[in-house]
């Protein structure tokens, strides 16, 4: 007989066991190459931060740190490596190595151990830090030096995902811990994960810190459907001919210790402002208003250039059977001008109207694949 070729229904059962096998195999190489990755990017932070120190203190004991020289090395290393190295990052790569000692052991092993000040002599290149940048982040955040440490140790010993050592924390573990007359049971419960606390290979592969460290592009989003909304409403904006101009999509911004996204980014070349665009797949809550006036107050202070106006932003909340959209105003007090931005800017019920049909239309394609 004629060789049929292989196909998926000849060895449905091997070819799905081969599938799942190559496809495991795959996820923990990327997680592993992520991994990796984290550790270099983490050692190299703290060496630049021990660059730092050295050179502020010139072998002196104590030396406060100048802001001119994370000024100048901020615009140097980002005209060289891009995004990573603004003045606020530097500052934590030098806490970090104040935070984080290396040292020798009389066996010749590197130990990490946190200290007040690291000491400047004697300390070999670091090896492997047990936790991401992104833990090391987090950590700095706790002023506590025992809590630090506790998290910490609790990190490591549970391999606690970046979400988990957050939440620990935002939660008092350590205060709760050390009041209970349980702790040994305290700690069992600790250790065990929740299911938000899960980080995904997406999420993994693509942290943010790892992105800025390779200076990639940091484009993604969270849904099959909230992508595509975003790029038709994109395109829906830019074609109704009211004056909009594309900036950015799925534009990653740090506020402090977080990371936030912002959909969609244009300008209005009418009023010469720009307009942050949320995008958000439910119903319309207080927290999405809050969440844009955040945005808002970055993009003020940030992203505006000489001789625009303020930013305004608008806020699409597509709901099962509904859409809402809202115009924040952020900042601007004056309420002619105000008027001004909404007489520009496209009327609300056009745009829901555009969100409700391209959420239909998604769906019916989406019934027939």
């Amino acid at each position: 007989m004629p060789d049929k070729g292989f196909t998926r229904r000849n060895l449905p059962n091997q070819y799905g066991r081969l599938l799942a096998d190559i496809s495991g195999l795959l996820e923990q190489a990327r997680r592993t190459a992520a991994r990796s990755l984290n550790t270099v990017l983490t050692s190299a932070y703290w060496q630049v931060g021990r660059r730092i120190v050295e050179h502020e203190q010139r072998g002196k004991t104590k030396a406060g740190y100048g802001e001119s020289l994370l000024v100048s090395l901020a615009k140097d290393l980002t005209a060289r490596y891009g995004r990573g190295f603004s003045k606020s990052n530097l500052f934590q790569m030098r806490a970090f190595f104040l935070g984080w000692e290396i040292f020798q052991t009389p066996s010749g092993k590197s130990e990490i151990a946190q200290t007040v000040s690291a000491r400047l002599t004697n300390a070999p290149i670091p090896v492997t830090f047990p936790l991401s940048w992104s833990h090391y982040v987090r950590l700095m955040s706790v002023d506590k030096l025992q809590a630090r440490a506790f998290y910490e140790s609790e990190a490591i010993r549970g391999g606690w995902s970046v979400r988990q050592l957050d939440r620990q924390i935002g939660t008092q573990f350590f205060e709760r811990t050390a009041q209970s007359k349980r702790q040994a049971t305290m700690l069992s419960r600790g250790q065990r994960a929740r299911p938000e606390d899960a980080v995904s290979l997406r999420d993994e592969v693509r942290d943010p810190y790892l992105l800025e460290f390779l200076d990639l592009k940091d484009e993604y989003s969270e849904t099959e459907l909230e992508e595509a909304l975003v790029r038709r409403l994109e395109t829906f904006l830019l074609e109704l001919g009211a004056g909009f101009t594309f900036v950015a999509r799925q534009k990653r911004i740090r506020i402090g210790d977080e990371w936030y996204r912002i959909d969609l980014l244009l300008f209005h070349r009418r009023v010469r402002c720009l307009v942050v665009i949320g995008l958000k797949i439910g119903k319309f809550t207080h927290a999405d208003a809050g969440q844009m006036n955040l945005y808002l107050n970055y993009t003020r202070e940030h992203m505006m250039e000489p001789g625009e106006n303020d930013p305004v932003g608008l806020i699409l909340c597509s709901a099962k059977n509904d859409a809402v959209v809202h115009y924040a105003m952020g900042g601007i007090k004056a309420k002619v001008f105000a008027s001004h931005y909404l007489t520009a800017l496209p009327d609300p019920e056009t745009l829901r109207q555009e969100i409700v049909a391209t959420q239909r239309a998604l769906e019916a394609r989406r019934r027939l694949e």
